[in-house]
C-alpha cells in the first residue's frame, strides 16, 4: 500500500476497531482505514441542557446515508440509501454521457419500513427497494459490493482498491458527531448491464460515501466528487463544505494510489442559476476549480416536519490542483459530480 502524503499540520490515527469505546468516549480526528464498528451503542448521548437523552431521541437523532458512484466511458451511475429513522429514502439514476440524459428509479418509505443499514463501514449490507426494483450495498471487511435490479440496469460489482479511503469523526453541533468515510478512483469488477446490453468494465471507475452520526437536525452541504483520470494517472477527488468543518474537514483527493487531504473549500454559486459555473476554491489558493453543470438529478420533499431540498448535478471539471509536494495537478473537462443540499431530518 503507498503511504499517504499529508500537509503537515493534518495527521492522521491508526485504524479504530471501535469509534465510541465503552467508556462513552468519542475518538475524533482522520484515521488509517475503515472503523470496525461505530459503536453506536456506547455513546452517551445528552440534550443541550446535559440531561441523558431517551432512547428515543437517540434512535430517531441517529442519521444514515450511503452512496455509491459508477463511471464508464458512455454512462454515469448514482446509487444512494438513506435512512434518517423517520422514513428511508433511495435512488438509482443512469446517465448517458452521449445522449446528455438522466432517467432515474426512487423510493420512499415511511417510518423506514423495509431498508436495512450497514452497522459499519467494515462489515454489513444495506438494502432499499419495492416498485421499480432494488438496490443493495454490501461491505465485506471494507470492500464495498454494490447490486442493482431496475429497468434500466442490473449490475453485480465489487469495488476494488489498495489505496486508503478518506475515513474521519468530527464534532457536530452541541454533542454529536458524524463520520464519514469517502473513497474515490476505486476500479470495478463483476458484471454491467444497461439496457439489455452488456458493458465492459475495464475503463471502469467509482466511489462510494459511507456517513453516519448524531447530525444537526437543520443542515446543508455542497460537494464535489470525482472518479477519473489525469493523462494515464486514477485520479479521484472529494470536496465538501457544511458538515465536517468543526476541527477536521473531509477534503482530499487520490493520485495513483496515494492520498492528499487537503484544506478547507469554499463553494461559489448561484443556486437560482441552475446552469452557471461553479468556482470551487480555498484559502491557501491550492484547490481552483470550475464546474460546468450538464445535467442534474433533484427532489424536494416538503414534510411539515421534515424537509429536503436536493440537487446533485452532472458536469465537467477545470483548473488545478497542488499537492503537499507543490505539484499542481491539472483537470481539463474532466467529469463529476456536485451537490446542494438542504435537510431538515
Amino acid at each position: 500500500m503507498k503511504m499517504d502524503i499529508l500537509p503537515a499540520a493534518l495527521k492522521t490515527q491508526a485504524a479504530l476497531d471501535t469509534l465510541v469505546s465503552e467508556s462513552g468516549k468519542v475518538h475524533f480526528g482522520h484515521f488509517n482505514g475503515p472503523v470496525q464498528s461505530l459503536g453506536v451503542e456506547h455513546f452517551n448521548y445528552t440534550n443541550v441542557m446535559d440531561k441523558p437523552a431517551g432512547r428515543l431521541a437517540k434512535h430517531f437523532h441517529f442519521k444514515q446515508f450511503q452512496f455509491v458512484s459508477v463511471l464508464t466511458p458512455r454512462f454515469l451511475i448514482g446509487v444512494a440509501i438513506a435512512d434518517i429513522r423517520y422514513a428511508a429514502s433511495g435512488f438509482c439514476y443512469l446517465y448517458d454521457i452521449e445522449d446528455n440524459k438522466l432517467v432515474e428509479t426512487s423510493w420512499l418509505k415511511p417510518i423506514s419500513l423495509g431498508c436495512t443499514m450497514a452497522p459499519s463501514p467494515w462489515e454489513g449490507c444495506s438494502s432499499l427497494g419495492g416498485a421499480g426494483g432494488k438496490i443493495s450495498m454490501e461491505i465485506k471487511a471494507g470492500v464495498w459490493q454494490l447490486r442493482i435490479a431496475t429497468k434500466q440496469v442490473s449490475a453485480e460489482l465489487t469495488l476494488a482498491s489498495v489505496s486508503l479511503p478518506m475515513a474521519m469523526c468530527s464534532p457536530t453541533g452541541y454533542s454529536g458527531w458524524i463520520y464519514t468515510q469517502k473513497h474515490n478512483a476505486l476500479e470495478v469488477q463483476g458484471s454491467l448491464v444497461i439496457n439489455q446490453e452488456a458493458q465492459d468494465l475495464e475503463h471502469a471507475l467509482a466511489g462510494y460515501d459511507f456517513s453516519a452520526g448524531f447530525m444537526r437536525r437543520e443542515t446543508s452541504w455542497r460537494w464535489a466528487s470525482i472518479n477519473g483520470r489525469l493523462g494515464d494517472s486514477l485520479f479521484g477527488l472529494n470536496l465538501a463544505a457544511g458538515v465536517n468543518e468543526t476541527g477536521f474537514n473531509e477534503n482530499v483527493f487520490w493520485l495513483d494510489g496515494e492520498r492528499y487531504l487537503l484544506g478547507p473549500v469554499h463553494f461559489d454559486f448561484t443556486r437560482s442559476v441552475c446552469e452557471q459555473n461553479w468556482q470551487i476554491s480555498s484559502q491557501d489558493g491550492k484547490v481552483a476549480l470550475t464546474f460546468s453543470p450538464l445535467n442534474k438529478r433533484q427532489e424536494r420533499l416538503n414534510l411539515g416536519l421534515l424537509k429536503s431540498n436536493f440537487r446533485q448535478y452532472i458536469g465537467h471539471f477545470n483548473g488545478q490542483i497542488e499537492d503537499a509536494k507543490g505539484r499542481v495537478h491539472r483537470l481539463d473537462n474532466v467529469l463529476g459530480l456536485t451537490e446542494d443540499h438542504y435537510a431538515l431530518w
